[in-house]
């Protein structure tokens, strides 16, 4: 039947069209923005400027402007021997140092080293004790007559140095079983947050001083592929970087082939902001070696070390605000994305307050800023942008009311936003439930703190779910305008944006 209305009458509402008109109504309302307003108070974890424990431990007042503590550590002071083929451990000492570190709120970075010139190796009966120089290769190892290191009286004026004999094959196996056997024990160790190796002295992938001997005094190239490749497989949660000197092809195979190269591994710098560390600034071999182990390997891995010790200014003066050698600290750390730094002898000099300490540290790393918040009474949508220099290399995840978004805030680049969604959460009408970024990761209670300026009045971003429990936004990730990734956009369904013309942007996330 047609109904007619009277001119200038009221058309007549249905009961079943004031229904559906309030369902719609009811479903529109439950999508809602959300006020939230923090800003970044503490130190994000695992960035910054780095002390070793003796210097935080003594330097109170700086305790919370750093978030990492460096240590050299030696394979022989947790190897007790060998039983059948398994390694003996005891890494009661290890346990002891990284809990003295976590006492702090900090996290580690480790450097198993074999090498270290004129060092003296004390309490632990696993070494070779009180010999200036020693190695740090298991005594089980050196009582195996077929092992024989070689010596240097004073390599390159650093002191006396012993070096491994890397053509025993004892000590070929026990390498690369020792890090398999150190990764499956700490690989997901919230203590440790980041892990360097290598050969040589320090572990730098040098010698400098003694002749080098391959498959004597220094590992093989074929050894070292090896090794790396084997390293590469081990580390699913812990960052695991080299030094800058891997680029020398007198050392190492790295530089220049394909496949290592596509290793991923960091990087440490041990001279970094030296007088002559760019090639505007003189010698510049320390950019030339980062440029040879890949201008982008930072997005990935990574980019980390320690000031330069070549002159005693340097530690001293590089947190000067007008810079060191015509470069400041910023500058440095931006141009090289560096995620975490040395500094250890910066409290000798007048730069290193505890204002100035954690605003260098906070520069460093990643930064994080939620730019959009809206929830449902079943899901909640955050976006996050990184406003830092470099990206979070560990695996945290937005969470709402204790339940973590699937996607990973890991490898969000500076300049790239990310929506993340949060589902199987129950929120009431006037709840108001306030993000925090948590991670396996972290120390125990641990968040990464963020900044955010949002009102309850703003547009509804995409990324919550709908009643069927789907959105098509589901770790979207919106790359900055100059973004060479943005040619890689994809819809949901894996079909590239080239050939998707008519979809709409909201339907596309960056992989």
């Amino acid at each position: 039947m047609v109904k007619k209305y009277l001119a200038g009458a009221a058309p007549v509402i249905t009961t079943a069209a004031l229904a559906t008109g309030m369902l719609a109504a009811m479903s529109f309302a439950a999508d809602r923005s959300v006020a939230l307003n923090k800003e970044i108070e503490t130190l994000e974890p695992m960035k910054g400027i780095v002390f070793w424990p003796d210097q935080a431990k003594d330097q109170k007042n700086l305790q919370g402007s750093i978030s990492l503590e460096f240590s050299y550590c030696l394979p022989c002071a947790v190897v007790k021997g060998k039983t059948d083929d398994k390694i003996d451990y005891d890494w009661s000492s290890f346990e002891k140092m990284l809990d003295d570190i976590a006492s702090r709120g900090h996290q580690a970075i480790v450097r198993f080293r074999i090498e270290y010139p004129s060092a003296t190796i004390t309490n632990a009966s696993g070494c070779t004790e009180k010999v200036k120089g020693a190695t740090a290769v298991p005594n089980y190892i050196k009582a195996n007559k077929s092992y024989t290191e070689t010596y240097s009286e004073d390599p390159g004026g650093d002191g006396p140095t012993y070096y491994a004999d890397w053509s025993n094959k004892e000590l070929l196996w026990f390498y690369k079983q020792f890090y398999t056997d150190f990764a499956a024990k700490y690989d997901n160790d919230p203590r440790i947050a980041f892990v360097q190796a290598g050969f040589g002295h320090w572990g730098e992938y040098h010698i400098y001083g003694t002749k080098l001997n391959f498959g004597v005094n220094f590992a093989t190239k074929d050894y070292q592929a090896e090794f790396l490749t084997h390293l590469d497989s081990l580390f699913k949660e812990t960052p695991w970087s080299i030094s800058i000197d891997a680029a020398d092809n007198n050392y190492t195979p790295v530089a220049g082939n394909k496949t290592l190269l596509a290793l991923n591994f960091g990087l440490f710098d041990d001279s970094f902001m030296h007088a002559e560390h760019d090639i505007s600034q003189g010698n510049g071999d320390n950019e030339r070696n980062w440029r040879d182990l890949g201008t982008d390997r930072w997005k990935t891995a990574p980019g980390g070390g320690e000031v330069s010790y070549y002159t005693e200014k340097d530690q001293r003066e590089f947190l000067n605000p007008a810079g060191l050698y015509g470069v400041t600290w910023e500058d440095a750390a931006a141009k090289y994305h560096m995620t975490y730094v040395i500094g250890n002898d910066a409290p000798k000099g007048s730069y290193a307050t505890k204002e100035r300490v954690y605003e260098a540290s906070s520069y460093a790393g990643y930064k994080f800023e939620i730019t959009g918040y809206a929830v449902n009474k079943i899901s909640a949508a955050v976006r996050v942008k990184n406003i830092g220099i470099a990206p979070l290399y560990h695996n945290a995840y937005v969470t709402v009311n204790g339940v973590r978004s699937e996607k990973s805030l890991k490898g969000l680049l500076p300049g790239e936003e990310a929506t993340f969604t949060v589902a199987g959460l129950t929120i009431g009408d006037s709840e108001t439930p306030e993000p925090t970024i948590t991670g396996d990761k972290l120390l125990k209670d641990a968040t990464i703190p963020y900044k955010a300026n949002l009102s309850a009045n703003a547009e509804v971003i995409a990324g919550l779910l709908d009643e069927g429990g789907t959105t098509a936004i589901v770790g979207a990730r919106i790359s900055s305008p100059n973004n060479n990734r943005a040619n890689k956009l994809t819809d949901l369904k894996g079909r590239h944006q080239s050939n998707t013309k008519n979809l709409p942007k909201k339907a596309y996330f960056m992989y």
